[in-house]
């Protein structure tokens, strides 16, 4: 199994598809502090509900870190309008990329990202669909970036797949989710990481049993490894600089 091997408990997932694309949709409005909803919020960020996990912690943490309006949402429209779009998921790659198919946000994904060019962060198992595919199925993934996702190839037998629990980030260049002077930990559950063709697409590294890019970008395109909606203050800083990109 890809991101997370479903080790968090998360609310009931439905797996059924529906049988036509757009005809359900699902957009939940999330407020952001008092001092953000007093006020037109500058941005619309779009959290993407495709049925891979508990997509509500996300919308939570950028509550509390007082982030504008956001959305958990399957709606195109909503997702057209917004003015960030952030992709959550725990699971397999190739359900990951079939779920979005099936709602039918594929298209309008790419609009966002390639053709409008608003900042999109992958997270955890969002950020490996972010690659060309996956040595865990035989989907393609969305190709926004030039890398593929591999499994981890563990020579030391004490270390365990997956990759869980709390470990540091080391930065390998200037980023704006992360300063270059971080002590940064977040907290990891994932069997699959993202090989980058380039290594100008790695910001960040983390290691088990060998370094493997914590945090990726090209351009408005960002993805990370971890799960900052689990990584307390560590995880709310990087949230609130991806909000402020």
């Amino acid at each position: 199994m890809g991101d997370g091997d479903g080790v968090f408990p998360s609310r009931r997932v439905r797996w059924r598809i529906p049988p036509r694309y757009g005809t359900r949709s699902r957009s939940t409005r999330v407020r952001g502090s008092s001092a953000c909803t007093r006020k037109r919020s500058r941005h619309v960020i779009a959290i993407v509900d495709y049925d891979m996990g508990n997509v509500a912690s996300v919308a939570n943490m950028l509550k509390r870190v007082g982030a504008p309006e956001s959305r958990l949402t399957r709606d195109p429209d909503v997702i057209r309008k917004a003015d960030r779009v952030i992709l959550p998921g725990v699971g397999a790659f190739d359900k990951g990329m079939e779920n979005l198919g099936a709602f039918g946000l594929i298209d309008v994904l790419n609009d966002a990202v390639l053709e409008r060019k608003i900042p999109v962060l992958g997270i955890c198992l969002g950020m490996q669909l972010l690659t060309k595919r996956s040595e865990e199925g035989k989907l393609p993934g969305l190709g926004w970036l030039d890398a593929e996702t591999v499994r981890f190839r563990l020579r030391d037998p004490n270390l365990k797949i997956p990759h869980m629990g709390w470990s540091p980030v080391a930065p390998k260049r200037a980023s704006p989710l992360m300063p270059m002077d971080s002590d940064s930990r977040f907290y990891f559950v994932h069997s699959y990481y993202v090989q980058c063709e380039s290594g100008e697409d790695v910001d960040a590294t983390s290691q088990y049993g060998s370094d493997f890019a914590a945090i990726v970008s090209r351009r408005n395109i960002f993805g990370v490894q971890f799960h900052p909606e689990k990584s307390h203050r560590f995880g709310m800083e990087l949230l609130k600089r991806f909000v402020a990109i």
